[in-house]
Parts: structure tokens; sequence; C-alpha cells
């Protein structure tokens, strides 16, 4: 028994604008009731005892020690930009 139809693969590829022709229905329709018989192995497991995962391996975020530091020289970074006025650089406005 299948568990998906020659019409839903022919749907799932209109709905994907995927020319597809009557042999590649027929066997994608094969492939794919193969990947949902294989899945469906899950059903299968017991996992009463098993904790909820979002990921299965126990990962941590590594970030650096958050430090100031000091930053760039003003008359430095001033140097090179196009155009400046009391210290800080101009920019055009796009604000109408």
């Amino acid at each position: 028994m299948t568990r998906i139809s020659e019409e839903q693969v022919r749907h799932v590829a209109h709905l994907a604008r995927l020319a597809v022709t009557d042999e590649e229905v027929h066997k994608f329709t094969e492939q794919l009731d193969a990947i949902i018989t294989f899945a469906e192995q899950l059903n299968e497991l017991d996992t009463s005892n098993v904790k909820p995962t979002s990921h299965v391996l126990d990962m941590k975020n590594v970030l650096r020690e958050d430090k100031s530091a000091p930053g760039l020289d003003r008359e430095e970074v001033l140097k090179n930009a196009p155009d400046q006025q009391d210290g800080q650089i101009r920019v055009p406005s796009i604000i109408e």
C-alpha cells in the first residue's frame, strides 16, 4: 500500500513549478513511499524515557569575554573621511 499517490506527486511538482514526466512521477512516488516507510519506523521506538532535546550534542555558546578596549583615534579616522564637520563624518541626507 502506498502512502503517497501519483496525483499528490504531480500536485507537489506543480506547486514547485517542476515539469515531470510520467516516468519520473512513478519513480518519485516509489522513492517518497520508501522514505515515508523508513520514517514510520521511528514510531516503533520507545522514547518514553528519553529527555527532549533541541540538539543531539550538549553544546553551549562559546563566546569571548566582554572586555572594553580603546577605540580608534578620532583624528586618524577623520583623515580618511571624504567630508567631516565638528569632529564627525558627514554623509548625504537620506531623509526628505
